[in-house]
C-alpha cells in the first residue's frame, strides 16, 4: 500500500507539474460551460421550471458535470500522444505499479475539473446564482467522482486504439447522447414521457438530480442518495477496468 500511495503521488506530481506549466489548458477547459452559462442562463431566468430553486440552481449542477463529462472523457487523447512518442513504452519497464499509473493520472484530472468547477460557480455567483456552500461542495465532489470514473473508461480506451481519428468519434458518441438524455440543461421533467423513462437508464441522470437537491439544500433527499450510490460504483467499475487496461498494457 505505501508503494502504491508513493508512486501515484510521483505519477500525479509529474502530470500536475505538466499542467501548471499549461496556463491555457487550466482556464480554457472552463470555456464551453462558461459560454453555456453566460448565453443560455439568461434564457431561464423567470420561466416556470418544474424543479426545486430558481433556474440558476437548475443549470449550474448540470454545467457542473458537463465539465466532467466532456474534459474528462477526452483525457485519453493524452495517452494516445504518449504512445506515439514512445512515453508509455518507457513506463513499461519501471518498477512503478501499473494502478498507480492509472491513479497518479485521473487524480490529476480531478483536481485539474474541480479548480474549473470552482471557476464557473464563481462566474454563476456573480451572474445571480444563490446556493448554500455545502451544497457547491458536494457539487465539486461529483465533479471529482465522475472525472475519477471517466477519465479511466477515457484511457483505458485509449491504450486500445491507435490513433485519435478512432479515438475522438467514439468519444463523440457516447458522450453527446449521455448529455441529452442526462438533463444535463435542463430537467427531464420538460421532456416527453417515454424521453424521460428512458433518461433513468443512464446513470448521469442519477449525479445531476444529486447536485441539484444539493443546491437547494435538500442534502438528505433520496436523489442524493442515489447520485452519490451511483456514481461511486461507477467510479469503482471504470478504475478497476483502467487498471486492468493498464496491466494488460504492460504485459
Amino acid at each position: 500500500m505505501s508503494s502504491l500511495l508513493s508512486d501515484t503521488a510521483l505519477v500525479f506530481g509529474r502530470y500536475a507539474r505538466q499542467t501548471l506549466r499549461s496556463k491555457l489548458q487550466m482556464l480554457f477547459g472552463v470555456l464551453m460551460p462558461l459560454l453555456y452559462l453566460l448565453f443560455f442562463g439568461p434564457l431561464l431566468t423567470g420561466l416556470p421550471l418544474p424543479s426545486a430553486g430558481s433556474s440558476w440552481q437548475v443549470l449550474v449542477p448540470g454545467l457542473l458535470l458537463q465539465l466532467g463529462l466532456f474534459g474528462a472523457a477526452f483525457c485519453g487523447f493524452g495517452i494516445i500522444v504518449e504512445k506515439q512518442f514512445g512515453v508509455v513504452e518507457r513506463m513499461r519497464v519501471t518498477a512503478v505499479s501499473r494502478s498507480a499509473l492509472l491513479l497518479g493520472r485521473v487524480l490529476r484530472d480531478a483536481a485539474l475539473f474541480v479548480f474549473q468547477a470552482v471557476l464557473l460557480v464563481l462566474a454563476a455567483l456573480v451572474m445571480g446564482l444563490r446556493a448554500p456552500l455545502p451544497g457547491i461542495l458536494i457539487g465539486f465532489a461529483f465533479v471529482a467522482v465522475l472525472t475519477v470514473a471517466l477519465a479511466s473508461l477515457s484511457y483505458a480506451l485509449a491504450l486500445r486504439v491507435n490513433s485519435p481519428q478512432e479515438f475522438g468519434p467514439v468519444i463523440n458518441s457516447v458522450t453527446m447522447p449521455s448529455m441529452l438524455l442526462s438533463g444535463l440543461m435542463l430537467p427531464m421533467t420538460l421532456a416527453p414521457a417515454w424521453l424521460n423513462v428512458l433518461s433513468h437508464a443512464m446513470p448521469f441522470r442519477y449525479l445531476v438530480d444529486a447536485v441539484r437537491a444539493a443546491f437547494v439544500g435538500d442534502y438528505a433527499s433520496s436523489a442524493v442518495l442515489y447520485g452519490a450510490v451511483v456514481a461511486l460504483a461507477l467510479a469503482a467499475v471504470s478504475l478497476a477496468l483502467g487498471t486492468r487496461a493498464f496491466r494488460r498494457a504492460a504485459a
